[in-house]
């Protein structure tokens, strides 16, 4: 199993530098990292510093609590397209979803339009530390019936992020067309092979040199 071909190389910290997105880029190059994942502001540096190098640019939308407006997130996502960004992930609205408000699909129904529209992928973020099983098989089915390319776990800031269970479940609830993202905590070689195993075909995580080479340390 190749790992570092699911591995989306990830840094949202709130104090990171430009130093941190050059030296994602150099580390995703440096172990075949599938792509990289940053926050919107450093988008246009992280395409810049990536050039013709085959490196997936993603970056997060609605982030890390999910209940900005609508059209802030679309804005977000057109000005992340026109930043470089291939991949948008999206904080679904889980306080419109708690509510049991139908335009919670709508959102995503939107976000999924703008994002297909210019050819990137869209990924709905349920948070599924804060969800009942139940809840998250109805997130599966609203995020797939809105369009949606993936279904990921988790923000990395909730109490607590991807589980094999989780992803077990998320797998049964979601057609094939639709995939996986496993994220939050994962920083183990065994975690992440279970994680896949269950299902996930994407995994987002900062530590991903140390679960492709446990050995091996960071360029400084």
């Amino acid at each position: 199993m190749h790992l570092a071909a699911y591995i989306e190389h990830t840094n949202l910290s709130p104090v990171l530098t430009i130093h941190d997105i050059d030296q994602l880029v150099v580390e995703a190059h440096q172990f075949h990292f599938l792509g990289i994942c940053v926050p919107p502001f450093w988008v246009k540096r992280a395409k810049w510093e990536i050039g013709s190098e085959k490196i997936l640019l993603v970056t997060v939308v609605g982030f890390p609590f999910g209940y900005a407006m609508t059209e802030t997130k679309l804005d977000e996502i057109m000005r992340a397209i026109d930043n470089g960004a291939d991949e948008l992930d999206v904080v679904w609205n889980i306080s419109s979803f708690k509510t049991g408000i139908p335009w919670t699909k709508i959102e995503i129904a939107k976000c999924s339009k703008l994002a297909h529209n210019h050819q990137k992928i869209l990924k709905v973020i349920i948070e599924s530390a804060y969800l009942s099983d139940q809840e998250i098989v109805m997130a599966c089915k609203m995020c797939a019936d809105a369009g949606a390319d993936f279904v990921k776990t988790s923000t990395g800031f909730a109490s607590s992020g991807a589980k094999v269970e989780h992803i077990k479940l998320m797998k049964a609830s979601l057609p094939l067309s639709v995939g996986i993202k496993a994220s939050g905590g994962i920083k183990t070689l065994e975690q992440t092979r279970q994680l896949v195993a269950a299902g996930a075909t994407r995994i987002g995580t900062s530590s991903g040199i140390k679960i492709v080479q446990p050995n091996t340390t960071p360029n400084p």
